[in-house]
């Protein structure tokens, strides 16, 4: 009999707090501004090891370097002005949002694409179609004029309903095995108590025959 845990809670908790946050975003621009600048920045700051460790051309890894302490810039900018309040007081920052989002994913195409075609970088299909899908968003991004704020909000919303359905699914099955364990448990007790049960009788039919057999008057 397989032993199941608690992981299908965790998975409905995780499922409801992705959810609470996907919808929480529609309404604070100061929350999307963080999360876009801490998401660039953690991207950022994971890359530079390993990037400056693998890339075996110098000039590779100053290319890369530039384009990580630019989105640490980027970052580091969306974190100050949601942190700060200066949203609502300038429509300044709508423009830097926009442009600097912009700027993100067709700077991170561009490197890849020159590492690749003029420093002979080797790569794979998946990685190669996601920074030509990177260098469309960045292009979009900066030719949309109503692109802003409320556009990333819905597309993480989107994402968190995929998420939560995903981990809210995974949890039902985690939870619908959890209850099988459980009917199965209850099922081996019931039937080792009946095994126990059985067993007394017998055993107490074994006492009374003996008594029966020691009351039984002998014959000499």
């Amino acid at each position: 009999m397989k032993k199941y845990g608690y992981g299908w809670l965790l998975k409905f908790v995780l499922a409801a707090i992705l959810l609470g946050v996907g919808i929480y975003l529609i309404f604070e621009k100061e929350v999307v501004y963080l999360i876009t600048g801490v998401a660039i920045v953690i991207f950022s700051l994971f890359r530079v090891v390993p990037l400056m460790k693998t890339l075996n051309k110098e000039v590779l890894r100053t290319i890369n370097l530039i384009e990580i302490l630019i989105d640490l810039v980027i970052g580091g900018v969306l974190i100050y002005v949601a942190v700060a309040d200066k949203i609502d007081t300038s429509s300044i920052w709508n423009f830097v949002y926009r442009y600097s989002l912009a700027f993100f994913f067709y700077a991170r195409a561009l490197v890849f694409f020159t590492s690749v075609v003029f420093f002979e970088e080797k790569t794979e299909v998946p990685k190669f179609v996601a920074h030509i899908i990177s260098i469309t968003v960045g292009s979009i991004i900066a030719v949309w004029e109503g692109f802003d704020h409320v556009t990333v909000a819905l597309l993480i919303l989107i994402i968190s309903f995929i998420g939560a359905a995903y981990l809210g699914y995974d949890g039902f099955n985690g939870y619908k095995k959890y209850r099988n364990f459980q009917l199965e448990l209850q099922e081996g007790k019931r039937a080792a108590d009946g095994e126990r049960t059985q067993k007394e009788i017998e055993a107490d039919l074994d006492v009374v025959i003996d008594e029966k057999e020691e009351d039984r008057p002998t014959v000499n």
